[in-house]
């Protein structure tokens, strides 16, 4: 049996899995079928680039709304990098999950990930090895975590909901057995100063790069890579996959490892960005995160992923919070919008879908 062909294969903005037509006998129907699939693939491709558009559109309706309200504040140049900022630890995050959503799995643990690797790295221990110390300590804690969900999910069977459930919990009671529920200050010099202006390049702070780069990164392995094209299939079809070759378990386990990877870079980027290591960091981030992917064209059910739609998602959502931050409104009613827009954009998902079947 083949492995199931995906967008990825075709070089396509987003990664989606569909089983390959079997050969017609007749040379005249075969070149008539090739014709078609490659009509399929325009058209999927034509709706997959009208979603990120869509998303464009309404990032740019919102800096309107943005700059109508709050013209001075929003605007300025402070603050458009604030948005920028604030959107990196949630955006590398989201990269990881994406991944793991686009293979049919979940991560309900990212958060704790973070807040967990964000407290371990600011300890009075690991801060007397300086930056190089808290950076590998950051990145360790996050790929130790990675590891074990991986192991409990592809190796010991368990559903992923319940494992990463199982890891929420962990993390965040480990993450307050650390700090003892206190705030740990960051004194090493070299990690602050990356928050601060006078590191800027360009007027990018370069937490801003990072989520860039790993941004570039991740688009790469999952439309260019045989990874991500293994990952794409596992979603699609997880038994056809197998049949095709590809190690499943193995491929799952790299997922989550990749997913705990990006969560121990977001937890240094957190740190630089508060100065501190707190066991409430990164609350809720895996909601964030699972509904930046959603509404970035990332199948929920696997099989499909876009990493320029899940950072369009990360945008906007970011841009809504900064918004009603500078409007005074309350949280509730920032909540209330965000739900909305999750949920116009998985019914749009799904029309999406049942027009791709028909």
């Amino acid at each position: 049996m083949k492995q199931p062909a995906s967008e990825a294969q075709q070089g396509g903005p987003d990664a989606a899995a569909t089983p390959e037509p079997p050969t017609p006998p007749a040379t005249t129907h075969a070149s008539a079928k090739s014709t078609e699939e490659k009509g399929g693939w325009r058209a999927l491709g034509l709706r997959l680039d009208v979603r990120n558009l869509s998303l464009l559109g309404v990032l740019a309706a919102l800096i309107i709304v943005g700059g109508i309200t709050k013209p001075d504040q929003f605007l300025d140049t402070n603050n458009l990098q604030l948005v920028l900022t604030q959107a990196s630890v949630i955006g590398v995050v989201t990269v990881g999950m994406t991944f793991v959503i686009t293979s049919g799995g979940i991560d309900l643990s990212v958060g704790a990930i973070v807040a967990l690797a964000s407290v371990w790295a600011t300890t009075l221990a690991t801060q007397e090895y300086g930056f190089a110390g808290i950076l590998f300590t950051a990145v360790i804690v996050g790929l130790a975590c990675g590891l074990v969900n991986g192991m409990l999910i592809a190796y010991g069977g368990m559903v992923p909901f319940i494992a990463t459930l199982a890891m929420l919990a962990s993390a965040r009671g480990l993450a307050l057995q650390i700090t003892d529920g206190k705030t740990q200050i960051v004194t090493v010099e070299s990690v602050l100063d990356l928050g601060v202006r006078d590191s800027y390049i360009l007027g990018i702070p370069p937490l801003v790069l990072v989520f860039a780069a790993v941004t570039v990164i991740g688009w790469l392995i999952l439309n260019r890579t045989t990874f991500g094209r293994r990952t794409v299939a596992v979603g699609g079809n997880a038994e056809a996959a197998r049949l095709a070759g590809i190690d499943v378990r193995r491929q799952r386990l790299y997922l989550y490892l990749l997913s705990g990877l990006c969560c121990g870079i977001a937890a240094f980027l957190l740190i630089i960005l508060a100065g501190s290591g707190q066991n409430t960091n990164g609350n809720l981030y895996e909601l964030d995160a699972i509904a930046a992917a959603i509404i970035g064209g990332t199948l929920l059910s696997g099989g499909r992923g876009t990493i320029v739609g899940s950072v369009l998602g990360v945008l906007v959502f970011t841009t809504i919070t900064n918004i009603f931050a500078l409007n005074n409104l309350q949280s509730d009613v920032q909540q209330i919008a965000k739900g909305a827009i999750i949920v116009a954009a998985v019914l749009v998902q799904r029309r999406t879908v049942r027009n791709g079947e028909s």
